[in-house]
């Protein structure tokens, strides 16, 4: 069995209660194969951490973007906590590596299904949750979840301001706007950036994010609607 200190390392959340760890990576086969000597299944983690993960990714999507209309956050939010997104994110630490499964769901790729992947994710975030508390959970989820947070705003329309901006300014001036990092504020678990876009030396509009590149896409938008 691989030692679940390296996957501590990996997640960089190191447990107080290792009890909670061992019963977020244990599959209902192994539980059930081993009666009386395996933790119970991570079932009841995996409902404890589905609840934890909607609320994270609702609020990171309402305070991060506030001109974004209930519909596409709940579009956005849908593809975020779907089975799929998390078991690339599940793959991407090798969670599967850790798994306690029976001999059969072993024998059968267990380690590599996207339900299992999916579901021990979910059943980790209850975990630290329990082990840690609401904020050292909300900044874990946002740091495994940013690829995909950002792979998903790519693909959709949000992206589209700073292109939008940049196509708009090019065509009228024949120049590229310039974003530009003016503060960081607050603390490490919650920091807010704030980005100006300018023009030249003239500059367009400011936005706030709880990264550099959502500042940058905010400070894009609001400077689109003056200029519209």
């Amino acid at each position: 069995m691989v030692d679940q200190n390296e996957l501590q390392k990996i997640l960089g959340v190191p447990f107080q209660q290792q009890e909670l760890l061992t019963q977020a990576l244990t599959h209902s086969s192994y539980a059930n194969e081993n009666p009386g000597t395996a933790p119970a299944s991570n079932e009841r983690l995996e409902f404890l951490g589905d609840a934890i993960l909607g609320l994270i990714v609702a609020e990171n999507l309402f305070l991060d973007f506030p001109a974004m209309a209930e519909g596409e956050m709940t579009r956005l939010r849908s593809i975020l906590v779907k089975q799929e997104t998390l078991a690339r994110v599940a793959e991407s630490i090798d969670l599967g590596d850790y798994l306690f499964l029976g001999k059969g769901e072993e024998s059968s790729g267990g380690r590599e299904k996207p339900a299992n992947l999916a579901r021990a994710l979910e059943a980790l975030i209850a975990a630290v949750y329990l082990d840690h508390g609401f904020p050292v959970t909300e900044q874990f989820v946002l740091e495994i979840l940013d690829a995909e947070l950002l792979r998903t705003l790519y693909q959709g329309t949000i992206i589209d301001y700073k292109s939008q901006l940049q196509e708009m300014l090019q065509a009228k001036a024949q120049q590229t706007p310039v974003y530009v990092l003016i503060e960081t504020s607050g603390p490490d678990h919650d920091k807010k950036f704030t980005v100006e876009v300018k023009l030249g030396n003239d500059v367009l509009a400011a936005g706030i994010g709880r990264s550099k590149k959502k500042a940058e896409t905010e400070a894009a938008r609001i400077a689109l609607e003056k200029l519209k």
